[in-house]
């Protein structure tokens, strides 16, 4: 690849490569991402067609209704597809609803969406939650490991058909300033991996080393703003190879890099939600996924 300057004043570049020929080969450019050029098509150098610069445009604006391409993972009616506890997650008015009370402890609890599993993919949904507690939404996750950590006593023995382990959106009820700031970030459910990356935060691991800082993306506390507590909330997960993006309300929150190729946070796996702590409710609609798998 090489890059050769166009005969416009402004100082443009084109890529092209060089042929064995001596002839250039323009760059491809997919016909979607093209603009109307901002001038008449001039000649190069070699006699080459130029189109002169682009028209500088803005992308279309977020939109949580845009769904193409995608499919419908929740039908509004029934839990046909997902595998839960009927005790806790039901169907409400075409909302699918977890929710747990004040002296009937549960523990961890999870819904799980069992029509497929997916690595690279978009997931959109709108989510609530009320009274306390918190949860999440995991994806590429696995069920029937063990829990990990020593079961508070008082609790009943987890059901692991139903245990989830692996990546988790965080959303968290903010009965305090700790948990408040859990919302948004990526961590590893049910792991000794625990938070990778803190609301506002890039980070990164590379083979062998753990995550580090990349870059902020704004401040913890202040990018709580954008969460709508006791009201609806766009969630968005976009999962590409190691790349795992929250966004919330259209704004991005955590991103974590694993390029740790083998890592279990890149390898395909399942869809679901958590609810945790009581008393608590959380209310899921409008769940949309588009694979690229």
């Amino acid at each position: 690849m090489r890059w050769f300057s166009c005969a416009d004043s402004v100082c443009c570049l084109l890529p092209a490569i060089v042929m064995s020929t001596g002839m250039l080969m323009a760059q491809v450019v997919p016909s979607a991402l093209e603009s109307p050029p901002a001038r008449p098509p001039q000649a190069g150098p070699h006699g080459e067609k130029l189109p002169g610069m682009p028209k500088f445009h803005d992308p279309a604006p977020y939109d949580i209704n845009e769904h193409t391409g995608y499919q419908q993972i929740f039908d509004g009616k029934t839990l046909n597809g997902w595998d839960a506890d009927p005790s806790i997650w039901h169907v409400e008015d075409g909302v699918m609803v977890g929710e747990t009370f004040e002296g009937k402890p549960k523990g961890n609890n999870y819904i799980v969406y069992r029509g497929e599993k997916a690595k690279d993919f978009d997931l959109k949904l709108q989510m609530k939650i009320e009274k306390g507690g918190g949860g999440g939404i995991q994806y590429r996750s696995v069920t029937g490991v063990p829990w990990t950590r020593p079961q508070p006593a008082g609790l009943p023995p987890y059901d692991l058909k139903f245990m989830m382990t692996g990546p988790q959106a965080d959303f968290w009820f903010p009965v305090n300033e700790r948990s408040a700031s859990y919302t948004g970030q990526w961590y590893s459910e049910n792991t000794m991996q625990g938070i990778l990356a803190y609301r506002g935060q890039v980070t990164q691991a590379l083979p062998g080393q753990t995550n580090r800082l990349v870059a902020n993306i704004g401040d913890k506390q202040a990018l709580g703003g954008y969460v709508k507590v006791n009201e609806w909330n766009d969630y968005e997960i976009i999962a590409r190879g190691g790349v795992m993006m929250h966004i919330m309300n259209g704004q991005l929150m955590a991103v974590f890099i694993d390029d740790n190729k083998d890592s279990v946070n890149n390898q395909s796996g399942l869809i679901g939600f958590e609810i945790e702590s009581q008393p608590s409710k959380i209310s899921v609609r409008n769940i949309w996924l588009r694979k690229f798998d």
